[in-house]
């Protein structure tokens, strides 16, 4: 199979809505809904007011996080070469882990100043963030970007950025663990008997361990490849995810 689809969704000449795009737009309503219905079930500490507010400052956050986590972690020198090149967001180039560290960010900022807790906010959406996950795999694979190594397996996949050679459909692969498998561990766990903050250390060692496996199939970025043997810079990232949730859990169940 080739995947060879129109990234855009729908075009109206100078207006273009791109199925990746709609993505983000999806996983953000999809993430809303789900925390204004846990809000109905438990006290977070946070009115509804508050929660529309902070999801407009993720929504920033997690942008320019994404973006600037891209170009400093994987291609300052072309970057630096070019400055302008850092506005260019529709020619692609975002960083998951750039993003968290936005929204973290953002989140801490937002509960400082409203004199909220932390870590019941973090709780509170990090369920849902699997769902934005899971749909900009979707919007990858729609996108045939982010491709997985070459194979012979059955369900191997063309994708023409990648030449003419069946490869792993690793954005699938990522959509069904970092959306679907994570979802449901954190979804089942939320009600359980948790140090505060808990939930968000799971997700920060669970979507490290997932990264992790995906990568072995994912293709590396050609312009950086390995980094230390026969790892690439995203399983470093990940291993590093892992080892901060393990750290943050023990620190909050001292707690």
């Amino acid at each position: 199979m080739t995947v060879d689809f129109n990234p855009i969704m729908i075009d109206l000449g100078l207006i273009k809505v791109s199925w990746y795009g709609m993505m983000y737009v999806l996983g953000f309503i999809g993430s809303y809904l789900l925390v204004r219905y846990q809000m109905k079930k438990k006290d977070f500490g946070i009115t509804r007011i508050e929660v529309e507010n902070l999801y407009f400052y993720l929504i920033i956050g997690l942008m320019v996080g994404a973006r600037l986590g891209y170009v400093l972690f994987y291609d300052l020198k072309m970057y630096l070469a070019d400055p302008l090149q850092i506005f260019a967001v529709w020619r692609g180039g975002m960083s998951f882990h750039g993003g968290l560290i936005g929204v973290l960010v953002v989140g801490v900022l937002f509960s400082w100043k409203n004199r909220r807790s932390f870590w019941k906010v973090a709780d509170l959406i990090i369920v849902t963030a699997p769902i934005g996950l899971g749909l900009g795999r979707i919007g990858n694979f729609i996108n045939g970007e982010l491709y997985g190594r070459a194979t012979d397996l059955p369900w191997a996949m063309i994708f023409p950025r990648g030449g003419n050679v069946p490869r792993h459909p690793s954005q699938l692969y990522e959509c069904a663990l970092e959306g679907g498998v994570l979802f449901a561990i954190l979804w089942l766990l939320k009600d359980r008997k948790l140090p505060t903050g808990g939930l968000l250390a799971l997700f920060i060692f669970f979507y490290g361990c997932f990264r992790f496996f995906v990568e072995f199939f994912r293709e590396p970025d050609a312009h950086i490849g390995f980094i230390i043997g026969p790892f690439t810079l995203g399983q470093v990232f990940s291993f590093i995810m892992m080892a901060g949730g393990v750290i943050l859990y023990s620190f909050l169940k001292k707690r």
